[in-house]
C-alpha cells in the first residue's frame, strides 16, 4: 500500500523532472521567488515562529528572515548552476552541472522559517525538488512558510510539489523520508543528525555550536563587550554560532568585566550563586527546555534572582574545573568567564571547552594582532574563526563577509559531519567533466617530475 511519503516521493519526482529542463534564468526566478516572500513576510513569520514555540522574540527573528533571504539571494543570484557551467578551460575540461534530484530536509525547532527557505533556494538553484521534515513544535509554521513559498512558485508557472512539507511530523516519517530521497539535509539535534547520516543516502549534518571567544591585549574592551553582547543574545542566544564564553587576559579581566556590565551583563563571582545558575541552566549536560530561547528575566526568576534594569545578557565566572557544565553550550543569553596568562593558555581553554562540545564549528577572536589571529586559528579544531565581530552575526554570511550565507553550518569530521564549510548550493548539484587531450601539452620526463 502507498505511504504517505511514498507519495510526495512520486510528486516531487514527477516536479523535478519538469525543472531538470529550466534554463539558468528560469531556475533563477524561482530562488528569487522563495527568498523574496520570506523577506516580504519576515515579521508575519517571526511572529508565527514564536507563538508557536515560545523561543527567541520577534524582532530577532524578523531581523533573522530578512536578512538571510537577502544575503542568500545576493550570494545566489549570479552563480551558474544548470547546464555548462565552466566551458573548455587551459586542462581541456569542460564542467556541466547536474540535479542531484529529490532533496529531503529536516529542520529545527530553533528556525523553522530561515532554514526552510535556505535548504529551498539550494536545492532550487540546482533544479531539485525539496521534502522537508519539520520539527514537531513548530510545525504550522514551517507548513506555512511552505505553502507560501510554493504559492509564489505557482505564480512563475512552475510544477506542483516542488516544495513539499510533512503537515503531521513523527520520527518513522522522518526516517521513511530519509531512507527515500536522494540527498539528505539534516539541520538540529545531534540525535537527528546521526539518523540522517545513517540513513544510507548521501547526508549533509550540523555539529553542535560551542562558541570561544578568545579576548586579546590591547582591543578596545568597550567595542568587544558590545559585539559580544550583541551577538549572544541575538534571538536569546539560540543561535548555533553565539559567543558562549569569554576568554580573557587576566590583567585586564576586571576592565573587561566593568566594560561587559556597562554594556547590560549582570556579572556573577559569587559561586554559590554560579552554582544556582548552573542547576537551572543545563539538564543532563544539555542546555534544560525551560531556559532555551528565553530572556535573561525569566532565567533569573527561575534562579530567584532580581536583575538590574536593561541587563541583556548574563556572565558567569568559571570556577576552573574541568569538567564544569558551564564550559558547554548555552541555549540563551549566558556567557561563560574565563582568564588566561599566555596566550598558548587561552587556546588551551578553549580547546578544553570544545571537547566537552562544539568541536569543529566556530571561533570568535577579539584581536589587532594578525600573528595572534593566526595562531589561534591554526590551534584550535574549528571550520571557521570570526574576527572582531560576534559568531552568531558574522560565520553565517554577510554582506561585509566572505562566509557564504546559510543556515546550516558543516563541522567537518571533528563535528562528525561531512563538510566543514557552509552548507550550500554546490552541495545539491552533481557536477559532470567532459575531458579533452590536450595534443600540443608538453610532458615532462620522469627526471623533471621527481627532481627535488
Amino acid at each position: 500500500m502507498e505511504t504517505l511519503i511514498d507519495d510526495m516521493l512520486i510528486k516531487a519526482r514527477t516536479a523535478q523532472a519538469v525543472i531538470a529542463g529550466y534554463s539558468q534564468t528560469q531556475v533563477d526566478r524561482l530562488v528569487r521567488a522563495v527568498g523574496k516572500v520570506v523577506y516580504d513576510r519576515a515579521e508575519e513569520l517571526a511572529r508565527d515562529t514564536w507563538e508557536e514555540t515560545a523561543m527567541g522574540n520577534v524582532h530577532d527573528k524578523t531581523l533573522k528572515n530578512q536578512t538571510k533571504s537577502r544575503n542568500v539571494w545576493h550570494y545566489l543570484k549570479d552563480k551558474k548552476s544548470v547546464g555548462v557551467i565552466e566551458p573548455r578551460n587551459s586542462d581541456g575540461i569542460i564542467t556541466i552541472a547536474k540535479p542531484v534530484g529529490v532533496v529531503g530536509a529536516a529542520v529545527p525547532t530553533t528556525s523553522p522559517v530561515m532554514t526552510a527557505m535556505c535548504n529551498a533556494m539550494f536545492a532550487l538553484k540546482g533544479a531539485n525538488a525539496l521534502i522537508i521534515a519539520p520539527h514537531p513544535r513548530a510545525k504550522k509554521t514551517t507548513v506555512k512558510t511552505v505553502e507560501l513559498m510554493s504559492a509564489e512558485l505557482r505564480k512563475l508557472g512552475a510544477p506542483d510539489n516542488l516544495i513539499q512539507c510533512i503537515a503531521e511530523p513523527s520520527i518513522p516519517l522522518t526516517n521513511q523520508l530519509m531512507a527515500s530521497v536522494d540527498v539528505l539535509v539534516a539541520t538540529g539535534g545531534p540525535a537527528m543528525v546521526n539518523a540522517a547520516y545513517s540513513s544510507g543516502k548521501p547526508s549533509f549534518g550540523v555539529g553542535a555550536g560551542n562558541v570561544q571567544t578568545i579576548i586579546d591585549r590591547n582591543v578596545d574592551c568597550m567595542s568587544v563587550a558590545e559585539k559580544v553582547i550583541a551577538g549572544r543574545t541575538f534571538d536569546n542566544g539560540i543561535i548555533c554560532s553565539g559567543d558562549q564564553s569569554i576568554i580573557v587576559p587576566r590583567e585586564d579581566y576586571r576592565q573587561v568585566v566593568e566594560a561587559f556590565q556597562e554594556k547590560g551583563a549582570y556579572y556573577v563571582e559569587d559561586q554559590a550563586l554560579v552554582d544556582k545558575f548552573r542547576a537551572v541552566l543545563f539538564t543532563d549536560g544539555y542546555t534544560a527546555k525551560e531556559v532555551v530561547g528565553q530572556s535573561v528575566e525569566t532565567i533569573a526568576e527561575l534562579v530567584g534572582v532580581q536583575l538590574p534594569k536593561h541587563t541583556h545578557a548574563i556572565l558567569l565566572k568559571s570556577n576552573g574545573a574541568t569538567d564544569d557544565v558551564l564550559r558547554s553550550e548555552k541555549m540563551c543569553p549566558v556567557l561563560t568567564a574565563f582568564e588566561y596568562d599566555t596566550l598558548d593558555d587561552a587556546i588551551a581553554i578553549a580547546a578544553a571547552n570544545l571537547e566537552i562540545r562544539g568541536k569543529g564549528h566556530t571561533c570568535a577572536i577579539h584581536s589587532n594582532n594578525p600573528s595572534h589571529i593566526e595562531k589561534i586559528g591554526l590551534s584550535l579544531p574549528v571550520s571557521r574563526v570570526a574576527v572582531n565581530e560576534p559568531g552568531s552575526l558574522s560565520v553565517g554570511g554577510n554582506l561585509k563577509n566572505g562566509f557564504i550565507p546559510t543556515g546550516t553550518l558543516g563541522c567537518g569530521s571533528w563535528g562528525n559531519n561531512s563538510i566543514s564549510e557552509n552548507f550550500n548550493y554546490k552541495h545539491m548539484i552533481n557536477t559532470q567533466r567532459i575531458g579533452f587531450t590536450l595534443e600540443d601539452r608538453v610532458v615532462p620526463n620522469d627526471e623533471e617530475i621527481w627532481q627535488a
